[in-house]
């Protein structure tokens, strides 16, 4: 029996599990909505268009095996629907000694991961970076880079092509789970499918409540801004260049990143966002921030993450701060090499605890499925998130 789909959400992970479930149940009459004009208008719009290794995720969390499967798997996609990609791989770099024995955890995690990663000598980092000054290094071999926006334009062909339908500008008020169908409301009509998956992004968990559902957990925006260098120095980095992350932070730190288009990301930081879709210090929802402000996690994250969010702010506010984090790794870098270039706002989930969310999260309601967190590699790892929802939903249960 054919039963018809719903996905909220046509992100890269919404597209995604609208082409899983077609390539599970052909014939499957799936309909993506999506509030923008356009798909992929947010995260999946705006990141570093890095094709991650699974290199720093918890051995055996969802990230760590989602990552790796993932990776494989969107290259395979890529190829076939020739779109450029490709694996330079990446160095994650040790700028001090007190550093090294960080190195040498992410090279065990690595390991376990499944991930080609090995240690390189300082003459091999000269070799790939003439140009960066470390105590040592990894290279993370199956790293690569692609432009996630052709990926997810990709997939909505995919999903036209198999008789789905698309419809931008639609925005969805609830999901509401009626035993044997679910209702899917939105400001100008109701939709009523056998199965929903959800993949709201930054309104993830607002959506989740509007539904009747308590999801446990807070969206906080963060955003991340990015710098470029000026053309005529981007001979200083010749690929991608990761410092070791804070262990205590889902964020990577500022890293030294060439796109496939040739151009030379520094960045992000990593500051509360004024707005859920807040691409600017500009942008101020009053809505946004209030339920920010009046969530309890929101301050205990605040106090635990005090003096690193303070630096954050300060890089967002001067570029001079970002150029000196840089220069640990880069110390030719001068503050004249650097512009502003774009940004992104990342979803963080937060519990009430003040902890970030730190995999996957997912929340099944009947025949509804809510995506709660997907933050990276979750671009990475599309397709096989989406086979996962797509397997999940199949199952019947009422």
């Amino acid at each position: 029996m054919t039963r018809s789909a719903v996905v909220v959400g046509g992100g890269i992970v919404g597209l995604a599990v609208a082409r899983s479930l077609q390539r599970r149940d052909p014939g499957t009459p799936v309909v993506v909505l999506e509030k923008e004009p356009a798909v992929g208008a947010h995260q999946t719009g705006h990141n570093s268009g890095v094709v991650h290794s699974g290199l720093y995720y918890r051995p055996g969390s969802l990230k760590a095996r989602l990552a790796v499967a993932g990776g494989t798997a969107l290259r395979e996609y890529c190829e076939e629907k020739g779109i450029p990609l490709d694996v330079p791989g990446k160095l994650v770099v040790a700028t001090t000694e007190a550093e090294l024995p960080q190195l040498d955890r992410l090279f065990g995690i690595g390991r376990e991961n499944g991930v080609p990663v090995r240690r390189l000598t300082l003459d091999e980092v000269a070799e790939r970076e003439p140009h960066l000054r470390v105590k040592g290094a990894l290279a993370v071999d199956s790293t690569g880079r692609v432009d996630f926006k052709l990926v997810a334009a990709a997939l909505a062909d995919d999903v036209c092509a198999a008789g789905g339908e698309i419809r931008t500008g639609v925005s969805v008020t609830a999901v509401e789970n009626a035993g044997s169908v679910v209702r899917v409301r939105t400001t100008d009509d109701v939709i009523e499918a056998d199965r929903v998956a959800v993949c709201a992004g930054l309104h993830s968990d607002r959506l989740a409540r509007a539904s009747g559902l308590e999801p446990g957990v807070r969206i906080l925006p963060f955003r991340g801004e990015y710098s470029e260098l000026v053309p005529e120095r981007e001979f200083l980095v010749k690929g991608l260049v990761y410092p070791v992350p804070d262990p205590d932070l889902p964020f990577l730190g500022v890293h030294l990143t060439r796109g496939i288009d040739g151009s030379v990301h520094v960045g992000p930081n990593a500051v509360p966002a004024l707005s859920r879709e807040g691409y600017s210090w500009g942008k101020i929802v009053v809505r946004d921030v209030w339920e920010s402000a009046t969530y309890r996690g929101t301050w205990k994250l605040a106090r635990r993450y005090a003096r690193t969010g303070a630096k954050e702010i300060v890089r967002s506010l001067t570029g001079r701060a970002l150029v000196r984090e840089a220069r640990r790794m880069l110390p030719e870098l001068q503050v004249s090499d650097v512009r502003r270039s774009g940004a992104g706002v990342r979803a963080q989930a937060v519990t009430r605890d003040g902890k970030l969310v730190d995999d996957f999260l997912f929340l099944r309601d009947g025949r509804a499925l809510h995506v709660l967190n997907a933050p990276s590699p979750a671009a990475t790892a599309c397709l096989v998130i989406g086979d996962r929802i797509a397997e999940e939903l199949s199952a019947d249960r009422a």
